[in-house]
């Protein structure tokens, strides 16, 4: 049987956790009797600096069930820092953990699928969506682009997969080893290596309260991702400026050849439109070079991620 522990990052989800909390408990209770899983398996949740009363009902479930158990940071740090300072929490207590929101639009039912293979020697079991039907067109649009993109410029990450996943102990010991600031767990995972497979499932609506990854925070979390595991950015800056060069190299031969044809009348259209393109060309330049030098800065300070205040567990 798996030790297993479940690792669910929580901001301001008063709304939702006592359901969610009812439906893991359940999920737990068979896979326990199914044998799957042992009696000292723990549902873990990470209040990420919550501004509402997420933690006192996480210690509620804690003294009503010994199932449950809670991880509260010292301030907020964002979804990927708290799903990582769970993992490497529990890393030392479990044989397996899954990493689920706690709004349970992932579905658990294939926890089962998960353990098995898990138990048939993967170390990374990917939970990914088989589709999008139940999404509007400008999500289905934006979350597809968004995979897209990001392979596109060198960040490899699994298609329609976000955060769902088993990772078992050896490969959380070695996610462990990776120590940058700016966190991605979906380049970062894959990078891992290991055994891995994918399991597909539908994606449900939220049980309650309101999504934590609007458009601008999947924007956010999309240039991250292709800044913090590409260099394709400043590689697209430096092919634009080759681009450039030589097309300055056409147009001085073009002007050359007017001047010596007498036709020497030049236009200011040309001028102007030359000046805001090669203007526009070096302030996105300069823009994408100083967002990876004021990565670096924040990486030299080794600043830690997260700070566990309180940890509960039975």
């Amino acid at each position: 049987m798996t030790k297993l522990y479940l690792a669910i990052p929580c901001y301001n989800e008063e709304d939702v956790l006592p359901a969610t909390a009812e439906i893991l408990n359940r999920k737990f209770i068979s896979l326990m009797e199914k044998g799957r899983i042992t009696r000292d398996s723990r549902i873990v949740f990470i209040d990420d600096g919550s501004a509402d009363k997420t933690w006192n009902i996480i210690e509620g479930l804690y003294e009503q069930n010994s199932v449950f158990s809670g991880i509260k940071l010292s301030r907020n740090r964002g979804h990927q820092n708290a799903l990582l300072c769970g993992l490497m929490t529990l890393k030392d207590h479990a044989d397996a953990v899954i990493s689920i929101d706690a709004d349970l639009q992932d579905d658990i039912e294939v926890f089962d699928k998960m353990l098995d293979d898990y138990e048939h020697g993967c170390d990374i079991v990917y939970g990914v969506r088989s589709r999008r039907d139940t999404d509007t067109f400008f999500k289905r649009f934006t979350a597809e682009s968004f995979y897209k993109l990001l392979n596109s410029m060198g960040a490899k990450i699994v298609f329609n997969h976000a955060d769902f996943r088993l990772m078992s102990k050896r490969a959380l010991e070695c996610l462990s080893e990776y120590h940058e600031t700016n966190i991605f767990l979906r380049g970062l995972v894959p990078m891992i290596g290991f055994k891995s497979s994918v399991v597909e499932y539908e994606r449900s609506e939220r049980l309650a309260g309101e999504s934590k990854y609007p458009l601008r925070k999947m924007l956010a979390l999309a240039w991250e991702g292709i800044t913090s595991l590409s260099i394709q950015p400043i590689r697209l800056v430096m092919g634009s400026g080759i681009v450039v060069f030589l097309l300055s190299i056409v147009m001085l031969i073009y002007f050359l050849v007017r001047y010596f044809t007498g036709a020497t009348v030049a236009g200011w259209a040309s001028l102007a439109v030359s000046i805001w393109a090669i203007g526009g060309l070096q302030l996105l330049a300069i823009g994408i070079v100083g967002e990876y030098i004021g990565k670096i800065y924040l990486e030299t300070k080794h600043r830690p991620r997260f700070t566990v205040e309180k940890f509960i567990l039975k």
